[in-house]
């Protein structure tokens, strides 16, 4: 692993109006710098006098120092493959991408903050500014506020932090920083060290081996180690409390993942997933008839009296916006469709989208047709299809199959058969069919959330 420790001095606070005057950069290959790079940088605009009392760095000393576009490259190659490392690196990392921003030039590099990485491997100390923290640790600054002056003490912080060897691992990978936060259990970070960051249901087990819990995510991994973290409400801490080991199974595709967490979740019926409110489908479309008999709609959450939903969404926002476009597609009113509410016309009906169904301008027969549209939008294309999404590996694909407006079931198949829709029947697993496979179907469909669908005519002929 080699680190690009690094530390820049500039015009002023903010990457979007001020400019970088001067750059120093200490590559590191975890034992010792290997490599080095240092100039001043004409910032092509004026520098404040306050900014000169702090660094030292006058709009003489820049006037004939390179621009930064003509150092830019040397930048890019000596940062090739490293980790940028700062302390507050937000800052230094920030105005760096702007300054390759304003050259048209996309700068993306993994970053590594010595503040953070100092609070968690050097506690105690009452300030991690640089100038405090290499106070405490003595550590001399040779020219403080001067971009090499205060790299090289970043160097010798750095080295002081690497020397923690696992802990610094641990706490240097940001996204192993971020997903064992607030996991304190040894048990549990066992566990998820052997869980894969890939799509699949996930199952969790008490220590009599009783199957508490059914999840699917597209990232099993992170998505457990949100549930054991000392957070969440008394159910969830309690639910917590009791894993002690996590099972899992691949899916490949994020639709069979939901189909498959619905039926072992009523198969199975795990305490935890009785307990906790399903959130699936909350959020429900709804249909009926008004007393002059205009089709009208209503988005809400379900309960015993909802009927049968047209849609269901994750939540209220993805409902609305999704609905919203719809209406104005199909011409609908926004009174009818519960959107506007008023005593008189709609909104819609004074631009002309609306045909003034609101009002009775527009008969009941008209508006129905196009209402009726809209509801047939949310219904399969035909009633006989299979889709085809990703696999387990690269040599497979996952098919779901539908027959006869109803699902089936799904399997998997070997990407050189995908052509030959007579080999999909003999992959296919049975499954139940029910409302809410329905709706995960759908929603699916309805956000193309797959590779490929193949609709068939007559799978019978």
């Amino acid at each position: 692993m080699r680190y690009a420790i690094i530390d820049i001095e500039t015009t002023g606070g903010s990457p979007k109006t001020e400019k970088i005057t001067e750059i120093a950069i200490f590559v590191h290959d975890g034992e010792k710098v290997i490599e080095e790079f240092e100039t001043l940088i004409n910032p092509e605009m004026y520098i404040p006098p306050y900014i000169t009392g702090l660094t030292g760095i006058t709009n003489e000393m820049v006037a004939s120092a390179p621009k930064f576009y003509e150092v830019a490259k040397q930048i890019v190659n000596i940062t090739e493959d490293t980790i940028f490392v700062a302390h507050n690196v937000n800052f230094d990392y920030g105005f760096v991408k702007q300054e390759f921003k304003n050259l048209g030039f996309g700068y993306e590099r993994k970053i590594l903050d010595t503040i953070r990485l100092s609070r968690k491997l050097l506690p105690g100390h009452a300030s991690y500014s640089l100038g405090k923290i290499c106070d405490d640790l003595d550590i001399k600054i040779n020219g403080r506020h001067r971009a090499a002056g205060d790299a090289l003490a970043t160097v010798k912080l750095f080295e002081l932090l690497l020397s923690k060897n696992e802990a610094f691992a641990e706490a240097a990978d940001p996204e192993k920083y971020k997903l064992l936060k607030g996991i304190d259990s040894s048990l549990h970070r066992e566990i998820l060290a052997k869980l894969p960051e890939a799509i699949g249901v996930y199952y969790f087990y008490d220590e009599h081996k009783n199957l508490i819990y059914i999840g699917k995510s597209i990232n099993i991994k992170k998505r457990t180690a949100q549930h054991l973290r000392n957070s969440g409400g008394r159910k969830a801490l309690e639910m917590r409390e009791k894993v002690n080991e996590i099972t899992f199974e691949l899916t490949g595709s994020e639709l069979v993942a939901l189909l498959k967490e619905s039926e072992e979740i009523k198969q199975f019926k795990p305490i935890y997933n009785r307990a906790q409110r399903r959130s699936m489908f909350t959020y429900c479309l709804f249909s009926g008839y008004d007393p002059n008999g205009y089709v009208v709609f209503n988005l809400g959450t379900v309960n015993k009296n909802s009927g049968l939903p047209i849609a269901a969404f994750a939540n209220s926002a993805e409902g609305k916006n999704y609905f919203f476009k719809m209406v104005e597609k199909y011409q609908l009113c926004q009174k009818l469709s519960g959107l506007y509410k008023t005593d008189g016309a709609c909104f819609h009906q004074g631009i002309d989208i609306c045909k003034g169904a609101c009002i009775g301008k527009e008969s009941a027969k008209d508006y129905n047709e196009r209402a009726m549209a809209l509801i047939k939008s949310f219904e399969y294309r035909v009633s006989d299809f299979y889709i085809l999404d990703k696999g387990r590996s690269v040599d497979e694909k996952a098919v779901i199959a539908v027959r006869k407006g109803h699902y089936t079931g799904f399997g998997y198949i070997n990407t050189e058969f995908t052509s030959d829709i007579g080999q999909f029947g003999d992959c296919i697993k049975s499954y139940n069919d029910n409302r809410e496979v329905q709706q995960i179907i759908k929603n699916c469909l309805r956000k193309e959330n797959y590779e490929k669908v193949i609709y068939v005519e007559d799978l019978d002929q």
